[in-house]
């Protein structure tokens, strides 16, 4: 076993976005741009995997980031299979990494791996020779999200250089929070934290990759005031958040008709989902056909995941 072990993540992984440069994450966020269907629907004809398997370990529930890393396979030729805990050995006591070390062994050439367990894709990494994707690991990152938010945004607003951005909600339990706020500030953008005190801390303002760029707030009314973007977050019961939110959660955190009218015309609404409707978000406003770019982060995400999967078997 320890003759396996590489210690050193592979350029080919992609495990988080800290650490990325500027210049990597423009070339993904090209990279993605090729792989947006055509005006027609159409899909772009790639065979990058042609005669290569890709082996989705899926510990944690998911839709969109399950169905789009298999949507992404398929659309570069090759195969795919996914495991969930759930079925698996893991049911009976095998160990993340044993179950990844087993799945290496049947010739597969890239595993995608989401987790609770914070840094749990890098434990994966660490011991296979295969890259490796983390598609989401505990309260760590969810890369591949922010790179999709990132297109997305990018698409809706033009370069990100001096835009603003607020993430509104549980951003103390959000992979998603970090993973976005790290690309944004990377590209220059301006991050505004925002939620209760006890699910937004100041401590996050060190996602910054400059002085000044991450600022935290707790009056979403005032917040909204002058940004480019508005992402919204759903409250993580799953990782026990419910008990540091009030009853009163809607009134002061949910994106209303009322709080939109309050957004310069040209800024969009995104939610990485799944949604809670009526909660941190009305049905009129995650619906706007104006502002709500909500199903077109999914389409990018298809897009995105392409890149990514490109990355790590082309380089």
């Amino acid at each position: 076993m320890l003759a396996r072990v590489r210690y050193l993540a592979s350029v080919h992984d992609f495990l988080q976005i800290e650490g990325l440069t500027r210049v990597q994450l423009e070339q993904l966020l090209d990279a993605t741009n090729t792989n947006i269907p055509h005006a027609e629907g159409r899909q772009p004809a790639k065979s990058t995997l042609d005669g290569k398997v890709v082996a989705n370990v899926f510990f944690e529930d998911s839709t969109r980031t399950r169905c789009s890393f298999e949507t992404a396979v398929h659309r570069l030729g090759g195969e795919v299979f996914t495991v969930a805990a759930a079925g698996s050995s893991a049911s009976k006591g095998e160990s993340l990494v044993d179950t990844a070390l087993n799945i290496e062994a049947m010739g597969v050439a890239v595993m995608v791996v989401r987790c609770a367990i914070s840094g749990g894709a890098a434990m994966v990494a660490k011991a296979l020779r295969i890259p490796v994707i983390n598609a989401g690991d505990g309260r760590h990152e969810h890369p591949t999200q922010g790179l999709l938010d990132v297109a997305t945004l990018r698409e809706a607003l033009g370069a990100l250089d001096g835009r603003c951005v607020a993430i509104v909600g549980d951003v103390a339990n959000s992979r998603v929070a970090r993973s976005t706020t790290k690309a944004l500030c990377l590209l220059g953008a301006r991050v505004r934290l925002v939620g209760p005190p006890t699910l937004v801390s100041r401590t996050m303002q060190a996602l910054a990759t400059a002085p000044g760029q991450v600022e935290v707030s707790h009056d979403l009314d005032t917040a909204l005031a002058d940004v480019d973007a508005v992402i919204m977050l759903r409250i993580q019961l799953e990782r026990a958040a419910g008990s540091a939110i009030s009853s009163d959660y809607r009134i002061l955190y949910g994106l209303t008709q009322a709080r939109i009218r309050r957004l310069p015309a040209h800024a969009v609404i995104l939610h990485p989902g799944p949604m809670n409707r009526g909660v941190e978000i009305d049905d009129s406003v995650a619906d706007d056909p104006g502002r709500s770019r909500i199903l077109r982060q999914v389409t990018l995400g298809v897009a995105s995941r392409m890149a990514v999967l490109e990355r790590a078997v082309v380089g």
